[in-house]
């Protein structure tokens, strides 16, 4: 690991100020994908900006037709949640499918997202359940906030406030997790409600991606054998050691079937 500065920020105003005044901050969550970043020496901030201590940053509001995260809400409250469980168990269920307990309780929604790891499990859930991104600046859609690989339409000073996750009818995440990491090799998130009907897809490529032929099919019959024929194209998907292209796109089908029989019960 290099020399940098470790600064933490009470405020989100104050996390930006310290950001600008440093010659090449970087903010920090949860710490889970920064920190072993620093400690393999891939990465060289000047300044490390904690976003641990801004305490209206965490939390969970739900009303009648929506659920609120805030951004440093670790996994684990998520999963414990009585509101959410209650509201939309597939994102409680999504949150205990996350890592370890030591990555549920130190890692955040907001951090998952803002780094968009092509296997993260909450992409999914943020474009399979139509949510709004809140920031320091602006509202995003969920299909406009994950852009490609570890990229997202974050500006470089911009930080992520809160979730708002829209309740739907029904909604399950069905995925196939590495046995080591728990990452998803490939997670299905699937939805019907007023967001309409989505097939959110992770894992299997360089970002997470709505299949469109699934969402069409379930739009006229909600059931498992809607989407038992439909094949994933292979031809943009990940082949890594942990799975091939042709084999990922095969468990999209596979999730897809298993989500839907899981979200009518």
């Amino acid at each position: 690991m290099y020399d940098f500065n470790y600064e933490k920020a009470t405020s989100t105003g104050e996390a930006a100020s310290k950001l600008s005044d440093a010659e090449d901050g970087k903010f920090m969550a949860g710490g889970m994908t920064l920190l072993p970043t620093l400690k393999q020496r891939l990465a060289n901030p000047s300044d490390v900006i904690d976003l641990g201590g801004i305490a209206d940053l965490v939390g969970i509001t739900v009303d009648g037709s929506s659920v609120t995260i805030g951004a440093m809400t670790p996994h684990a409250v998520v999963n414990a949640s009585a509101e959410v469980q209650k509201a939309i168990p597939a994102l409680a269920k999504l949150a205990g499918l996350i890592g370890d307990p030591m990555v549920r309780n130190r890692g955040t929604i907001g951090g998952s997202i803002s780094n968009n790891d092509p296997a993260a499990d909450y992409p999914s859930a943020v474009v399979g359940l139509g949510a709004t991104v809140h920031t320091t600046r602006r509202q995003i859609a969920g299909d406009e906030f994950f852009t490609g690989m570890f990229e997202t339409a974050l500006e470089e000073d911009e930080i992520v406030t809160k979730i708002v996750f829209p309740i739907p009818e029904k909604a399950a995440y069905m995925k196939f997790p590495n046995p080591a990491s728990r990452y998803a090799v490939v997670g299905t998130f699937v939805s019907q409600g007023p967001q309409g009907t989505r097939v959110a897809v992770t894992g299997a490529g360089p970002c997470v991606f709505r299949q469109s032929d699934m969402e069409a099919a379930l739009g006229k019959s909600f059931a498992s054998e809607s989407v038992e024929n439909i094949k994933q194209d292979d031809g943009d998907l990940n082949t890594d050691i942990h799975a091939s292209a042709e084999y990922r796109a095969h468990l999209v089908t596979v999730m897809a079937k298993r989500a839907v029989a899981d979200a009518n019960g």
